[in-house]
C-alpha cells in the first residue's frame, strides 16, 4: 500500500509518488488577503508567513518535491500583483521541484510561474492518485492505491458540555467506493484504495463543517465517494466516523 502520511499539527502530508518524496499541500491560496480586504475584512498579510511554513517542512520532512493539491492562487485568472509577487517568491525560493495539480483557482498560474502542472481531473504517480476534487478524477487516480484531493477545506465544529464550541481542520479519511463514479464513468471502475481529504494549508480560506447539517460538500463526488470516512485532527487524534461527530 501507498503511503501517504500526514506531517503531525501540520496541515500537510508527506507522499511516497513511485519512489520520490513529495510534500502535499492542498489550497494555499496565495493573495487571500487582497479578497478578504475588497469584502471589507481586515486581513494582515500572511504571505510571509506561508512561504516560510512550506520551506521549513520542506527541510524538516527531506522530500524531494513539493506539490501543490490545487489552488495554489487564490484568483480565478492568472495571478497578478500582491498574488504573483507572492507566488514568485515562493517557487524562487523552494529548494526542490513544483507540481501544481490544477485547481479551480488555478487558471493561468501554471503559465506565469512556469511549473509543472496536471490536467484539471488530476495524475497519478506510483500508487498515488493526485486531483484537487472540483472536477471528476481521470480513471487512472481513481484506481491508485491511495487517492489525495483537496478543494473541501475540511474541518469538524466541536461542542464541549458547557456549550462552547470551536472549528478544527480536519484530515478525512477512508475507503473509496467506486460505485459513487460508474454513472458518471458509465462503466465500473478498478476502485479499491483509500481517500484522502486534505485540510487547507491557508489559516484564512475556512472550510466545509463535514459534521454541521446543511453544510454540503464542494466535490462532485462527495460524499457518495467515501461514505464510512474517519475524521482526524491534524495532531493525529482519530475522532472516528465524521457523520456521527
Amino acid at each position: 500500500m501507498a503511503r501517504v502520511e500526514p506531517v503531525p499539527d501540520r496541515p500537510a502530508a508527506v507522499a511516497d509518488l513511485g519512489g520520490e518524496s513529495a510534500l502535499v499541500v492542498a489550497d494555499y491560496h496565495a493573495g487571500i488577503e487582497r479578497s478578504l480586504r475588497r469584502d471589507g475584512l481586515e486581513a494582515r498579510s500572511r504571505a510571509e508567513e506561508r512561504r516560510d511554513r512550506v520551506l521549513s517542512l520542506v527541510v524538516s520532512e527531506g522530500v524531494e518535491r513539493v506539490v501543490f493539491l490545487g489552488d495554489l492562487g487564490h484568483s480565478i485568472g492568472e495571478p497578478e500583483d500582491t498574488e504573483l509577487a507572492e507566488l514568485e517568491a515562493l517557487v524562487a525560493e523552494l529548494p526542490v521541484p513544483v507540481t501544481l495539480v490544477r485547481g479551480n483557482h488555478d487558471g493561468g498560474l501554471a503559465e506565469a510561474l512556469d511549473v509543472e502542472a496536471t490536467p484539471a481531473e488530476g495524475a497519478r504517480f506510483g500508487d498515488v492518485g493526485l486531483c484537487h476534487g472540483h472536477t471528476w478524477p481521470a480513471r487512472e487516480v481513481l484506481e491508485a492505491d491511495v487517492v489525495c484531493v483537496g478543494h473541501e477545506h475540511p474541518a469538524v465544529r466541536l461542542e464541549d458540555d458547557v456549550g462552547g464550541s470551536r472549528v478544527e481542520r480536519v484530515w478525512l479519511r477512508g475507503p473509496l467506493d467506486g460505485a459513487a463514479f460508474a454513472e458518471h464513468y458509465d462503466a465500473p471502475l478498478d476502485v479499491a484504495g483509500e481517500l484522502v481529504v486534505c485540510p487547507a494549508f491557508n489559516n484564512y480560506s475556512g472550510g466545509t463543517w463535514v459534521n454541521v447539517a446543511g453544510q454540503e460538500f464542494l466535490a462532485p463526488f462527495l460524499p457518495e465517494a467515501c461514505p464510512d470516512a474517519d475524521a482526524y485532527l491534524c495532531d493525529g487524534t482519530r475522532l472516528g466516523p465524521y457523520r456521527g461527530l
